[in-house]
């Protein structure tokens, strides 16, 4: 959580968000009005929240990670951008979109410095994206050469998604590229594993794990996966 994030939950009247994400910070809002609801309930969360802030209350979504990141920013203007749409508001309350950690970053920083050139992220939730498109984007990426950072891996619904965006992988990449799995990164139940492509699926991957695939430069030193930038073909980096 940044500073800026821990002050607008402090400041705000109304806490809603999804019940796990707001246990996470009980201590923050035991004295708040909270609203909470179960999982796939995004769009009444975003409605309930636009409904208040129009009334004049101070609201805040709670997200996991970075709201902008496969999180609630974009629903919360879709659902106001609709409800304006309407006509029945006489003046549109302000939305204003609070940074925070996203996984891949968190994630990344337990790993090493995977992230150090050109990435994509990747997520294989297909309750909103079609699997024929996220298909297409895993081998655009892979083809190109991307790091990859793949969020909702793998859950009790979808549990083969994983097992096909490693042979989608496998096309372009090396079975010996380096994969981090990172699984409630910054967390009490934090567990962290660095494998590769042929041995990934050998390890835990569930819904709160986030994988980061290398690409063909990313290598393992130190028990830390590293993609360079290109520095060492420019500069000399031992020292003289």
């Amino acid at each position: 959580m940044t500073p800026a994030a821990r002050q607008a939950v402090e400041d705000a009247e109304i806490i809603i968000g999804y019940k796990t994400y707001l246990d996470l910070i009980a201590s923050l809002i035991d004295e708040k009005k909270i609203m909470s609801s179960g999982m796939r309930q995004e769009v009444d969360r975003c409605a309930k929240a636009v409904d208040l802030a129009a009334a004049g209350k101070k609201v805040a979504i709670i997200c996991s990670g970075d709201p902008g990141i496969y999180a609630m920013a974009g629903l919360a203007f879709e659902v106001l951008r609709a409800k304006a749409a309407e006509g029945d508001m006489d003046e549109l309350p302000e939305i204003i979109v609070v940074p925070g950690i996203p996984a891949l970053s968190a994630s990344a920083s337990r790993l090493g410095a995977p992230l150090m050139h050109d990435f994509a992220a990747v997520s294989l939730s297909d309750l909103l994206t079609p699997w024929e498109v996220i298909e297409k984007r895993l081998d655009a990426a892979a083809s190109a050469d991307f790091v990859i950072a793949i969020y909702n891996p793998k859950s009790k619904g979808r549990p083969d998604r994983i097992d096909r965006a490693r042979d989608i992988l496998l096309r372009h990449k090396s079975g010996s590229t380096p994969v981090g799995l990172v699984r409630g990164a910054t967390r009490e139940n934090e567990k962290i594993v660095i494998t590769d492509l042929d041995n990934m699926l050998d390890h835990e991957i569930d819904m709160q794990s986030t994988v980061i695939v290398g690409n063909s430069q990313t290598f393992v030193w130190n028990d830390n996966m590293v993609t360079p930038r290109g520095y060492s073909g420019k500069y000399e980096l031992g020292a003289k």
